[in-house]
This record gives structure tokens, C-alpha cells and sequence, in this order.
């Protein structure tokens, strides 16, 4: 697509404000469940996993909730696929749909003490049909916003995790309401539901916006190709690899963030709500920061400020964790997730724009999608599980931070490689 094509394109389309706040609500909407579950996950334990042992009805828990991101992969390849052969507004409306579905799923399942082993197998298939949705949103909705411009890719794409940061705030809030009003019986019996339902209705909004998007400049502009997966794997594979070491470390670090709220009430013995305010902190902190560190990007370059936000993530991790278990208190949690969410917004803010400019336009979608999913399945969903069996088996509470410094190890790899461009560079990829 030339320069000329480009800026004409450009011109007819609403303003880059519009799309991003019809893009990234929808995101919004698709990972509020997400955050939700998680948030609650001991309160979820009790009513559809229960145990004589705590902690293994929290890992039953954190186990579903882990098993959602193995189908991530197959939601990619599928949504990723249909996005660039369909469309990016098809991709994206196709996702949120099958979102509202695994919702509705979970805000109405009864209890397990009602209908007994159902009640988990009905949780299990929301989880499953979530994993399904957002393993495809995450591609479809980068490739949407890094189409948008060329001079602004990294400040655009990073509403993609400011979104998720607006996100936070709003699960993190519901948590602190319902933990502070609510008695732990009327929170285990009918407060849990309330955030589900306030995603169930307010998702038919996000699909209404969906639908009416238009598609973007750069895809207008080529032939879609009819075998994107293959055409990914034949002529994009080393980036495609590179994609996936790349977001090793921002996915395990949106989990661990995610887990603070458990660890502080399981290991830290601290009330269930200063969890929720310590990720409340820190969601306003990834959603103001993720765009700042975006528009950098666009003006400093993107592998320079991953890279050092990656050492951030590897060399501080471990003192934030010493320092939350040494004195476990509401200053520490949010001091911690604080943090930890300001190297993330540093990281994460950046790391769209860098994963769609590994890609050529006509494979982005399944490039993206499937390269994220992949990361999230090994390094992100599973990261409370790993973390709260780390510590049964090892006896250690700081032993969560050792994969979190795992992953950001893995991440900067990848990066030296993307920046040195050392890689083998086959064919450009034909649109065809």
C-alpha cells in the first residue's frame, strides 16, 4: 500500500479518539469476566468447588480458570484466521459474541450444594468458551488498532492494555464494595454474581459498537489470503516464535497482578479487601500509563524501552514479594502491585505495536492472535496456579516471584533477537 493510499484512506474515517474508544470497550467488556473470576477466585472455590481442603478447592478453582487459556490457541487460529480472511470488524464482533454467551453462563449457574456436579461442569464450559473468545480478541483487536495510522502505531495499539487497566479498576472495585458491605455468607451466596451481571449487560453495547466499526486502511487496501495459517507458519515463522517469547513476560506479570488479591488474603492472612484496593492502585496506574509508554514508542523506538522495562520486571520482582511477606499490610500490597503494574504498563504498552509490525498485513491477525495465545497458555492463565503450588510444595511465599524473573529472562531473549534482526527472513508474505 503506498503513502498516498494510505493518508486518502486515512481521511475518510472517523477520528483515531472514536475507534479507540469502540475498540478498546469492547476489550474492556471481554476481560472484565476475566479479571472477575479471578479476583474472586476464593469466594468461586467455596460455592462450586468444595473441598475438606482449602487449598485444593482453590487449585480446583485456579485449575478451570488455567484450563480456559489451553483452548486459547484454538480461538486464535479460528478468530485469528476468519479476522484475515473476514475482516477485522468481523473478527472482533465474532469474539465478543461468543464472550457474552460464557458470561451469561456464569452469572446464572447455580451453586454446587443446588445441582451438584453440574454446577462445575457448567463453569468449566463458560471458562472454556471465554478462553475461546478472547484467544481470537487480542490479534484481531491489535491488527484493528495498529491499522489505524503510521505515525502513532505505538500509542494507538497500547489502548489495547489501557483498556485492560480500565478493566482492573472496575473488577477491583466491585471487590472492595462487596468485600466491605457484604457479609462473607452474602458474599459467597449471591454478591459474587453482581460484577457477572454487570458484564452480561453491558455486553450487547460493545457488540452494537462493534458491528458499526469500519475496517481499517492498511486492510482495505490488500487481497485478503484465503489460508492464513498457512501462509503464517510457511512464510512468518521465526516471528512468529519471536511474538511468542516476546509476550512471555507480560502475561505472566498481568497473572501475578491478577493473584495478589489471593495471595494476600491465603499467604499474607490480610482482609479481602486489601487485595482488592491494592489492584485497584495499580489498574489506574496501567491504564494511565500504558499509553504514555506507547507514545513513546512511537518517538524513542520500541525495543529499547521493552528491553529495560523486561530488566525492570527480572530484578525487582523479588524485593516487591520480600517486602509484601516481611510486612504484610495494605501499604505493602499497594506499593506491590503498584509496582508491578507501572513496569507492566511499560512493557505491555509497547508490546502491541512491536508484535503487529512483526507482521505483514495479510497474516497479522492469525500472526498476532496466535502468537499471544500461545504465550498466555504457557505463561499467563496457569500463573496462579503455578504460583499457589509453588508455595504448598517449597513452603516458600516468595516463590512466585521466581517465575515471574523466569519469564522476563525469556522475553528479553527474544527481544535482542527482534532488535538484531537475527533471525532468517524468508519471502514477504503475498496477498493473496
Amino acid at each position: 500500500m503506498t503513502a498516498p493510499h494510505f493518508a486518502a484512506a486515512a481521511r475518510t474515517r472517523p477520528g483515531l479518539t472514536r475507534v479507540i474508544i469502540a475498540a478498546s470497550l469492547g476489550n474492556a467488556i471481554e476481560w472484565f469476566d476475566f479479571l472477575v473470576y479471578g479476583y474472586f477466585a476464593v469466594t468461586i472455590a467455596k460455592v462450586f468447588f468444595p473441598t475438606g481442603n482449602e487449598t485444593a478447592s482453590l487449585l480446583l478453582t485456579l485449575g478451570t480458570f488455567g484450563a480456559s487459556y489451553i483452548v486459547r490457541p484454538i480461538g486464535a487460529i479460528v478468530i485469528g484466521a476468519y479476522t484475515d480472511r473476514a475482516g477485522r470488524r468481523a473478527g472482533l464482533t465474532l469474539s465478543i459474541m461468543l464472550m457474552v454467551i460464557g458470561t451469561t453462563l456464569t452469572a446464572v449457574t447455580p451453586g454446587y450444594a443446588t445441582i451438584g456436579i453440574a454446577a462445575p461442569l457448567l463453569i468449566f464450559l463458560a471458562r472454556i468458551l471465554q478462553g475461546f473468545s478472547v484467544g481470537g480478541e487480542f490479534g484481531s483487536a491489535v491488527s484493528f488498532l495498529a491499522e489505524q495510522t503510521r505515525s502513532r502505531k505505538g500509542f494507538v495499539a497500547s489502548w489495547q492494555w489501557a483498556s485492560t487497566g480500565i478493566t482492573n479498576f472496575l473488577a477491583s472495585g466491585f471487590g472492595i464494595v462487596l468485600a466491605s458491605l457484604l457479609s462473607p455468607a452474602q458474599l459467597a451466596g449471591w454478591g459474587w454474581r453482581i460484577p457477572f451481571l454487570f458484564g452480561l449487560l453491558v455486553g450487547p453495547a460493545g457488540l452494537y459498537i462493534r458491528r458499526r466499526l469500519d475496517e481499517t486502511p492498511e486492510y482495505v487496501e490488500i487481497k485478503p489470503t484465503a489460508t492464513p495459517i498457512r501462509d503464517l507458519l510457511h512464510h512468518n515463522p521465526f516471528e512468529f516464535v519471536l511474538a511468542m517469547g516476546a509476550s512471555a513476560v507480560s502475561n505472566s506479570s498481568a497473572y501475578i497482578i491478577l493473584y495478589i488479591p489471593t495471595y494476600a488474603i491465603k499467604e499474607l492472612h490480610l482482609p479481602q479487601a486489601t487485595g482488592f484496593t491494592a489492584t485497584l492502585v495499580g489498574a489506574v496506574i496501567l491504564g494511565v500509563a500504558s499509553p504514555l509508554f506507547g507514545h513513546l514508542s512511537d518517538k524513542f523506538g520500541r525495543n529499547g524501552l521493552l528491553r529495560a522495562t523486561a530488566w525492570l520486571c527480572l530484578l525487582t520482582t523479588y524485593p516487591v514479594f520480600y517486602l509484601m511477606v516481611a510486612f504484610p499490610s495494605l501499604a505493602t500490597a499497594m506499593f506491590a502491585a503498584s509496582w508491578l503494574s507501572l513496569v507492566k504498563a511499560g512493557y505491555s504498552g509497547v508490546l502491541p505495536s512491536q508484535l503487529a509490525e512483526l507482521f505483514p498485513t495479510a497474516v497479522r491477525g492469525i500472526g498476532v492472535s496466535l502468537g499471544f495465545a500461545i504465550a498466555v497458555s504457557i505463561f499467563g492463565g496457569f500463573t496462579p496456579f503455578v504460583a499457589t503450588s509453588l508455595i504448598a510444595v517449597t513452603g516458600n511465599k516468595l516463590s512466585p516471584s521466581f517465575y515471574i524473573m523466569l519469564t522476563a529472562a525469556l522475553s528479553l531473549v527474544a527481544l535482542i533477537f527482534v532488535r538484531r534482526g537475527r533471525y532468517p527472513k524468508l519471502a514477504p508474505q503475498p496477498a493473496t
